[in-house]
C-alpha cells in the first residue's frame, strides 16, 4: 500500500487551492496519508525562501495573479487579500494533529476547512470558535481544540524539522513513500500518475 506524507500550512493559499484532490487520489490508489501541518514561514527561513510580504514586488504581483487564475480554473471562491492573513497557524495545526490522533472524522475536510476559512470566508483560524466550528464540520469533537496542546506543539515543531530533512521547502508538498517529491497543488496530477506507475 502506498503512503503519502502531506506537508502543508493551514494558511497557505495554494494548500487551499488543492482542495481535497489529494484525498481523492489516495482513495483511487488505496494510499494512506499522514497529515503534517507546519510553520510555513519558519520553513521558508530554513530552506532559502522568503515570506510573501518580504518578496520583491514583481513576485508578489505574480503570486496574486496566479492565485486568482488557479481559483478560477478550479471554480473556487477566493479573496486574494483576506482579512486575516497572515495569522497564527499553530492553533489550527494543533487541532489537526489532535484530530489525526483521534481518527473520528474527515482529516481532508478539516485541513481544507481551515484554508477555506482564511481564503474564502475571511475568518481568523487562530480563534477558538473558528477552530471548533471547523472541527465540528469535519466530524470531529470540537473539544479537540482544548486537548493535546503539548503534543500538538511538539509534533508541529517535529514536522518542520522532518520537512527540512526530507527536502520540503513549500506548501502544499507531497512526499511519496517511493521517495518522490511533489511541490504544489499543480503537481497533484503528477502524483496521481506516479501512484499509478506511469511516472
Amino acid at each position: 500500500m502506498a503512503h503519502i506524507d502531506y506537508y502543508f500550512s493551514t494558511m497557505s493559499p495554494f494548500t487551499y487551492l488543492a482542495g481535497t484532490t489529494l484525498e481523492q487520489i489516495a482513495a483511487r490508489h488505496g494510499a494512506t496519508i499522514t497529515y503534517k501541518p507546519l510553520d510555513i514561514v519558519a520553513l521558508f527561513a530554513r530552506t532559502g525562501g522568503v515570506a510573501p510580504a518580504d518578496r520583491h514586488p514583481s513576485r508578489q504581483s505574480y503570486r496574486a495573479q496566479e492565485m486568482q487564475r488557479q481559483a478560477r480554473k478550479r471554480e473556487m471562491p477566493m479573496n486574494p487579500k483576506p482579512a486575516h492573513f497572515p495569522t497564527n497557524s499553530a492553533p489550527s495545526s494543533y487541532a489537526i494533529i489532535a484530530a489525526q490522533s483521534d481518527g473520528a472524522g474527515d482529516l481532508g475536510a478539516l485541513a481544507h476547512g481551515f484554508t477555506r476559512a482564511v481564503w474564502a470566508e475571511d475568518r481568523d483560524i487562530a480563534q477558538d470558535d473558528v477552530i471548533r466550528e471547523c472541527l465540528d464540520a469535519a466530524g470531529f469533537d470540537p473539544a479537540l481544540a482544548d486537548s493535546g496542546l503539548l503534543t500538538g506543539a511538539e509534533t508541529y515543531a517535529a514536522n518542520l524539522e522532518e520537512a527540512v530533512k526530507v527536502g520540503v521547502f513549500g506548501a502544499p508538498f507531497y512526499v511519496a513513500d517511493s521517495g518522490q517529491l511533489f511541490w504544489g497543488q499543480d503537481r497533484l496530477d503528477d502524483l496521481d500518475a506516479h501512484l499509478a506507475g506511469k511516472l
